[in-house]
């Protein structure tokens, strides 16, 4: 045990005192890189400068600049101000060394534009207690600092943090309770999609063992669309898409640019392709260093041999941005078609899907075809590709329907989060549950999805049996959880041998 019963911790950099909440020791706003500005501005992340004496990590790091957003969050308190981005949070049972507790990295989702370690939604105390596991979060940079590829400029900076973060794990967690041997990282939409991008990393190769893949997103970027896109953010701007140009403006300032470009994005479709419907124009990139090839491609040659996967997407993933959108129920059969046009696979997507899904009401494709292009589909294929490339993976699909706004959300993009965290009246869990309350179902969820995640942490299994090609064990989260055969075998036919490769720019 530390010094002050166990709340003051010596890391590489210097000591840090943390606070004891309900049993657990919590850090906060602990830095592992240099602040990103002035000449690290748009670089890879640079090793933080040892301190004197003991800092206090009792409040969190400020979150990296970024456009507005819904947070769903109207209670939450201003965020911190500075430059101090790149900062960790450790939840930990005791900071005994000789502890060794399973180690579970969180990477927060957001559209790679988004997002701040600190949200309420991502208090990780009753996860850390429920299974007697140290829990890291972790800010990266988003939009244009940390995915835009600029000339001068290191891609993927914002997967070049996580890196730096996860290497801060390995160096730093023993003096937390924790085990840099038996590290998980876990994600959620671009975090999952980064979670997925670190396995095909050379540089973040040994950092972790294990990783949890919550609807991964398929949107990977070719460097020729990056370039284009980079392009159109520096005319929004007004400057060269280059880091030396970008740098004059200030962080806190340069979002908008990303923001005006995502409100228009729609206008690029003839050079964006299925980009352009996303309002993201930001997403990790095929740069062939950084990020070699896709994550699909790495597992399904072997990157992932020595990982052990645990990878799923909610039912009906795209309704939450219909319901944002105020689009529930308003779909017309223009929009339907044009979306299967868009996105179904092969020539004849369109009609496959009509033939596939012959009594689905007006309006339900639309949903359906986004739902399989943007996460159910791709997170399929990375246990595909995982179990193809001779590793082990375990596939699941959440069923339960979110109770709030009587039920028309279903089982939504990020409905995930609050069950796992237990944070039910936090960030989107407010709308989640919004006039419905927490039901006993959703507790009774929320301990299913904490064993089974931690489990996965200390022993590889979640207590469901492993993937395979030929049966497709999935299981089911819902208030009977069952493993059963993949349940959306309709969409996994139309999407047979689809590969998700990079997104091209269309010529």
């Amino acid at each position: 045990m530390t010094s002050a019963e166990g709340l003051e911790v010596r890391t590489a950099a210097g000591a840090v005192r943390g606070r004891a909440v309900d049993g657990l020791v919590v850090f906060r706003g602990i830095p592992f890189a240099e602040p990103p500005v002035g000449e690290a501005r748009f670089q890879a992340p640079r090793p933080v400068v040892s301190w004197e004496g003991t800092r206090e990590a009792y409040a969190f790091g400020p979150p990296p600049p970024q456009e507005a957003g819904f947070q769903g969050r109207a209670a939450q308190p201003a965020a911190p101000t500075g430059d101090d981005w790149l900062t960790v949070n450790v939840w930990t049972p005791g900071t005994d060394p000789a502890a060794r507790r399973p180690v579970m990295v969180w990477i927060y989702g957001g559209a790679y534009k988004l997002g701040h370690s600190g949200s309420p939604g991502y208090d990780a105390q009753h996860l850390a207690r429920a299974g007697d596991v140290v829990v890291v979060t972790l800010n990266y940079r988003v939009g244009i600092e940390g995915f835009a590829l600029l000339e001068g400029a290191p891609a993927n900076r914002g997967l070049l943090d996580q890196v730096a973060a996860l290497e801060w794990v390995r160096d730093n967690i023993t003096a937390f309770g924790g085990d840099p041997g038996q590290v998980t990282v876990f994600g959620e939409s671009a975090g999952a999609g980064s979670v997925a991008s670190l396995l095909a990393m050379p540089a973040a190769r040994g950092l972790f063992g294990r990783a949890v893949a919550q609807s991964v997103p398929g949107t990977y970027f070719s460097a020729e669309l990056a370039r284009d896109i980079a392009v159109e953010i520096g005319k929004e701007a007004g400057l060269a898409p280059a880091a030396a140009a970008l740098s004059a403006v200030d962080p806190r300032e340069l979002p908008a640019a990303g923001e005006r470009l995502s409100s228009r994005m729609r206008e690029y479709e003839d050079r964006w392709g299925q980009v352009a419907p996303t309002a993201t124009p930001f997403s990790p990139v095929v740069d062939g260093e950084v990020l070699p090839c896709t994550p699909w491609e790495a597992l399904a040659a072997g990157a992932g041999r020595d990982v052990e996967l645990l990878v799923g997407h909610n039912r009906d993933e795209y309704r939450l941005f219909l319901a944002l959108g105020e689009q529930l129920g308003r779909i017309t059969g223009e929009q339907e078609a044009a979306a299967l046009r868009l996105f179904a696979p092969g020539p004849d997507g369109e009609s496959a899907y009509r033939a596939a899904f012959p009594q689905a009401a007006p309006g339900e494709l639309y949903e359906r075809v986004q739902t399989d292009w943007l996460f159910s589909m791709p997170s399929l294929r990375l246990a595909e590709a995982q179990s193809a490339g001779g590793g082990r993976a375990h596939l699941y699909e959440l069923t339960w329907p979110a109770p709030g706004l009587g039920g028309v959300l279903g089982a939504c993009h990020g409905l995930d989060i609050p069950l796992l965290f237990g944070t039910y009246d936090a960030d989107l869990g407010q709308l989640l549950f919004a006039g419905a309350g927490v039901p006993d179902e959703a507790r009774a969820l929320t301990a299913r999805f904490q064993s089974a995640w931690t489990g996965f942490a200390r022993t590889g299994d979640p207590g469901w049996p492993a993937f395979e090609a030929a049966g497709r064990p999935t299981q089911v989260l819902d208030v009977r959880a069952e493993v059963l055969p993949y349940p959306e075998e309709v969409s996994r036919r139309l999407w047979d041998g689809y590969g998700f490769p990079a997104l091209p720019l269309l010529k």
